[in-house]
């Protein structure tokens, strides 16, 4: 029975747009649907946050923070957030429809990958979560559920931030921090959420694309952390004999259990996997582990298929046409050597009249078998278009428009350009079926690459330079500079003229201008310290609190930075305004000792001023004070006490 039937929500249309269509999915946090934008005429998928959590306002406000966040990625590898929001208890996102199925689906029919097919999968799911990280974001939820592949092969990271797992652990303070298989060891210890927790997960789920297994897999959520925090993640190869070193050490590197010798981000883990990648051979690539699981599709023997095909839907049997009805077979049987012979008819004299007849179906026989000879010979084949130095989304954009599949390989070349078709295969020319499968292999540039002088060039510019050159840009730090313009870089590491492999991080240290010493304005009338700080090229903004202080009301009281400390041009100091001293009683301490007298005044707030003159100076006793016991004096001013 279809259970969608029982859904609520199916056949209605949210927020007067949103035909809801069908049940995909439901998680620990939102169900997702099939739906239709009315207004735009398109298929989209729906998560519909589930009643119990949509009560919940603040969990509400971050639902809504994170997904205006995502919306503004767009990178083909992650799935787009085109709409946000609620339709009375109901609170949505409307998302890009990938239709396909997910890693975790793939996984469980095929068992482990061949590493071709691991690495085609990874390779896109950093560069979209590499996007992210240089963007602000971290996903703190990867794992193969995560992972979309679409029925044309791309490849889609989803919820970024949003959904989470049954499975799942928290900190202290309840956030969610991710399912437990897929947990980096600090997100465990300490909560830390950064860039290279994903990176730990998509070591996690290389690993399991290439055994078919997890590593840290026990009966308890409690055991699999304790592994997280104490064991390494095995290599792959002790599960699959023969596995080529570069994957065990790119396994390792990304999911090392101290932080800072992982990879910094997804951008240098995707180098790494690169590189790795172009150390291998055809049958390392190629090579069948023991976990995997043969499934037979339509296109079972098209070798060249690198990303996993979504799972077979199954179809009726096709019906065997040698086969003919009972009657047939009965005739068969009829006419079987174990009986007695046929008696065969009487010969007919043929008139002239059926002579032609027969010699129309005999010509029409012909024609048929020759059409049909045909398409057996060339009608179901087509060429590979001519390619060579095309744009991969030239050659793709070709490739397609001739009805045939498309994979990727890339491959260092010395003499073609980057970006552009080093070879095909099957080569240009040679015969394929209309709709079989060519690869591309696809220029990286050189194999090494000197990082180019970008001294003086501004962020923007640099950064194109860069990847022109075979390289990414890596982590961007700002430093004063008397000599280099704010906005421009300083210098980069590794330095210029440094060589380094193609796709490698490049990180830039880019100028914030010449500091500017930062003014005292406090105790200044709000005009004065604006001009003062606007002159010294700084922007001003005023705090909406005010605070007591000894400055009269309307005097700046505080400013942050504090004078003296240097900031960029352009930079914004925050100031805070007085509304004037605190007005405290004054203790009575007229007859006290001068001890106690001075301990009573400073702990209501003031300062202490002695005057003895001549008379007091042997003496102990207040005989004076400046402000009456009992009277309001400011926080913080001097109380002068006379001693006799």
């Amino acid at each position: 029975m279809d259970t969608t039937l029982q859904d609520p929500l199916v056949g209605q249309v949210l927020d007067g747009r949103y035909r809801v269509d069908a049940r995909i999915a439901v998680g620990g946090m939102a169900t997702v649907y099939r739906a239709v934008d009315t207004r735009l005429d398109r298929v989209l998928a729906l998560k519909v946050m589930h009643p119990a959590l949509a009560s919940d306002g603040t969990f509400v406000e971050r639902f809504i923070r994170e997904a205006k966040s995502v919306a503004r990625l767009d990178h083909p590898n992650v799935v787009q957030v085109f709409d946000q929001g609620t339709d009375g208890s109901y609170v949505y996102l409307a998302m890009e429809y990938i239709a396909g199925c997910t890693l975790r689906d793939v996984l469980r029919e095929r068992g482990a990958l061949q590493p071709r097919a691991a690495l085609d999968i990874l390779e896109p799911v950093l560069a979209a979560l590499g996007a992210a990280h240089r963007a602000g974001f971290v996903h703190r939820d990867m794992k193969p559920e995560n992972v979309l592949i679409g029925d044309d092969g791309r490849v889609k990271v989803a919820d970024f931030g949003l959904v989470r797992a049954v499975d799942t652990v928290t900190d202290t303070t309840g956030a969610v921090l991710g399912t437990v298989a897929y947990l980096a060891p600090e997100q465990i210890e300490h909560g830390v959420a950064d860039p290279r927790v994903d990176v730990y997960a998509c070591g996690v789920v290389l690993y399991e694309m290439l055994t078919g297994e997890k590593p840290h897999d026990a009966e308890s959520p409690a055991t699999v952390l304790y592994k997280h925090l104490h064991e390494d993640v095995p290599p792959p190869s002790a599960l699959v004999p023969g596995l080529a070193f570069a994957l065990d050490e790119l396994v390792a590197s990304a999911t090392a259990r101290t932080a800072e010798v992982r990879p910094h981000d997804a951008v240098a883990l995707l180098a790494q996997a690169r590189e790795a990648r172009a150390g291998l051979t055809e049958e390392q690539l190629d090579a069948v582990p023991p976990q995997a699981r043969a499934v037979e599709h339509d296109n079972a023997d098209d070798r060249t298929s690198v990303i996993p095909r979504a799972p077979a839907v199954p179809r009726p049997l096709p019906v065997n046409e040698d086969e003919g009805d009972g009657a047939g077979r009965e005739e068969f049987h009829r006419t079987s050597r174990l009986e007695a012979p046929p008696v065969l008819p009487r010969r007919r004299q043929v008139s002239p009249r059926q002579r032609v007849w027969a010699i129309v179906v005999a010509v029409l026989v012909v024609l048929g078998l020759g059409g049909g000879v045909w398409y057996i010979n060339s009608g179901q084949f087509t060429k590979v278009p001519p390619l060579l130095a095309k744009t991969e989304a030239q050659a793709r954009s070709e490739l397609e428009k001739a009805g045939l599949d498309v994979s990727v390989r890339r491959a260092y070349s010395d003499t073609v350009k980057r970006g552009t078709v080093i070879s095909t295969d099957p080569a240009p020319g040679e015969r394929i079926r209309g709709n079989g499968r060519v690869t591309l292999t696809v220029s990286r540039g050189p194999e090494t690459v000197k990082v180019p002088d970008l001294k003086g060039y501004r962020l923007e510019k640099a950064r194109s330079v860069l990847k022109d050159s075979g390289l990414e840009p890596g982590m961007v730090t700002r430093e004063f500079s008397d000599d280099v313009p704010k906005g421009f870089v300083i210098s980069t590491n590794p330095s210029a003229g440094t060589e380094r492999h193609a796709d490698s991080a490049i990180a830039l240290v880019v100028s914030k201008g010449s500091p500017v010493d930062v003014p005292d304005v406090t105790g200044e009338d709000l005009a004065e310290a604006r001009s003062d700080l606007e002159t010294a090229g700084l922007n001003v903004v005023v705090a909406d609190e005010r605070v007591n202080s000894e400055h009269d009301a309307g005097k700046v009281a505080a400013q942050t930075p504090e004078s003296g400390s240097e900031a960029a041009e352009g930079d914004t100091v925050t100031l805070t305004l007085s509304k004037g001293p605190e007005m405290v009683v004054v203790p009575d301490v007229v007859g006290d000792s001068v001890s106690e007298a001075k301990e009573k005044l400073k702990a209501a707030g003031f300062e202490v001023d002695e005057d003895r003159g001549l008379l007091g100076l042997f003496g102990d006793t207040v005989k004076k004070q400046s402000v009456k016991g009992g009277e309001r004096a400011p926080k913080g001013s001097t109380i002068k006490i006379t001693i006799r």
